[in-house]
């Protein structure tokens, strides 16, 4: 191109969009960052972090019962919602701060403007200018979703004002069976809410290991959360002060905040991507090759966007790809197998690679280890729950191709069980490991195969 501004311009300052183009820099590109709201994006605005956070705070409720079992007596506790909000809202500034510090220590120039496509090479800021650039990468993220418009969605709240609501809700009614609404059940029900969870599906969280599903539904149940599947709202009616929810059963449910979680939609309107020549995909999100290239040869996108496996860590990593593959000189694709998951819900999981029933339509014979115990600490605190654990191996090679856990810690386990399954360890070696006592994640170097083997090919 005879003339250019920058050599990159990014859309969207959240992490794949942040990484992209401080990575960029490093490598001698002249960047531009235009963000609309504020530099984070969805993980550390309204996503990953403040979700996690408000997770910390819902489980000091079953630490402060759970003590009691230990010999300690614990006075009289309250919980104030204002504070907790104010204290995630600072440390979420802190951390928009240290992404903008980042980006300007590389030499990024970032624009709070919204930005849009006029064609292959040009982009329009909405306060009027425009910027000429070598490579556009569009790392706009995704939107919370409502489903089809009901009588009373103007009622409705998202994930995304659930961080800011002015009071505590002492009935909440979610939407939803996916990682955000079971999430945020734990949350608000942690904190003291009474909680009822609405799914149209036969169970929660579609895509996991059925055994998990099974097993967070019935912990879930335990700790007071009321979860109604096969059913979804119809309509929602402002009662004064309150809302009356009417489900397609033909149930009506109270509640004082009703939110839905019923998924997240790639953020691409009124973008210009059609007048760009920028095509998208049947998934809904802008279609890329395995470079994260898009239709145009000199426009690029990355993370939820393209709805591709919509998770920070996958971002992050797509966008360093990006620059390093433009950029850096080093082509690189970005594996999607194998990505390890975590649902910090109540009780937490964490996953990685194949489920039971993947395993059993793809390997010619698969072979099944599980454990579900009490855990130690519930031993003295007399909590009734109980931990899960699975692994799934191929039969024929004796490889680890999947690990299901489902307990306190869950998350942190599966990150370290994901480097084994990454790099193809198999059941022996798990075997050879020797045992850290006493913990829970013990469990996954000495359990024993459960008694039913599937063969596909003695099935078929």
């Amino acid at each position: 191109m005879a003339e250019r501004d920058v050599d990159l311009f990014v859309i969207g300052g959240g992490s794949g969009g942040v990484r992209a183009a401080r990575i960029a820099a490093e490598h001698g590109a002249s960047v531009t960052v235009a963000e609309e709201y504020r530099l984070g994006g969805t993980c550390v605005i309204r996503g990953c972090v403040p979700k996690k956070l408000l997770v910390y705070a819902s489980r000091f409720h079953a630490e402060f019962e759970d003590a009691a079992g230990y010999g300690w007596t614990v006075p009289h506790s309250s919980f104030d919602w204002t504070t907790l909000i104010a204290n995630k809202d600072r440390e979420i500034a802190r951390l928009e701060a240290a992404y903008g510090a980042t980006l300007a220590k590389a030499g990024v120039k970032v624009v709070k403007n919204r930005a849009t496509l006029i064609d292959a090479h040009t982009v329009e800021l909405a306060d009027g200018p425009r910027v000429r650039a070598g490579y556009v990468l569009v790392a706009t993220g995704a939107t919370p979703s409502y489903g089809d418009p009901i009588p009373g969605i103007e009622h409705v709240i998202s994930s995304n004002e659930a961080f800011h609501l002015p009071h505590f809700p002492r009935r909440v009614l979610i939407q939803g069976g996916g990682y955000i609404a079971v999430e945020f059940a734990g949350i608000f029900a942690g904190l003291g809410s009474h909680v009822t969870l609405i799914y149209r599906g036969e169970n929660i969280l579609r895509g996991f290991d059925d055994e998990v599903r099974h097993h967070v539904r019935m912990e879930m149940e335990a700790r007071g959360m009321r979860v109604l599947t096969g059913c979804k709202v119809a309509a929602v009616e402002n009662a004064g002060g309150h809302f009356l929810v009417r489900l397609s059963s033909g149930n009506h449910i109270p509640a004082d905040r009703v939110m839905f979680a019923v998924g997240r939609a790639p953020n691409i309107a009124k973008m210009g991507l059609k007048d760009a020549g920028v095509e998208i995909a049947k998934n809904g999100g802008i279609a890329v090759d395995e470079y994260s290239r898009t239709t145009v040869a000199n426009i690029y996108a990355v993370g939820d966007v393209t709805n591709r496996i919509n998770l920070t860590p996958v971002a992050i990593r797509e966008g360093h790809a990006f620059a390093d593959t433009v950029f850096g000189g080093k082509p690189t694709k970005v594996d999607h197998t194998n990505v390890p998951t975590a649902v910090f819900s109540d009780p937490e999981i964490g996953t990685v690679g194949l489920t039971e029933a993947q395993a059993r339509e793809r390997l010619a014979q698969t072979d099944i280890y599980k454990a579900m115990f009490k855990p130690l600490k519930a031993t003295l605190s007399g909590r009734d729950t109980t931990v899960l654990m699975k692994l799934v191996v191929d039969g024929l090679s004796d490889r680890v191709v999947g690990c299901h856990v489902v307990g306190e810690g869950a998350a942190e386990i599966a990150q370290v069980a994901a480097v084994a399954v990454k790099m193809g360890a198999k059941k022996a070696d798990f075997d050879a490991t020797m045992a850290l006592h006493p913990t829970a994640a013990e469990e996954l170097v000495t359990m024993r195969k459960r008694s039913a083997t599937y063969a596909r090919v003695a099935a078929e």
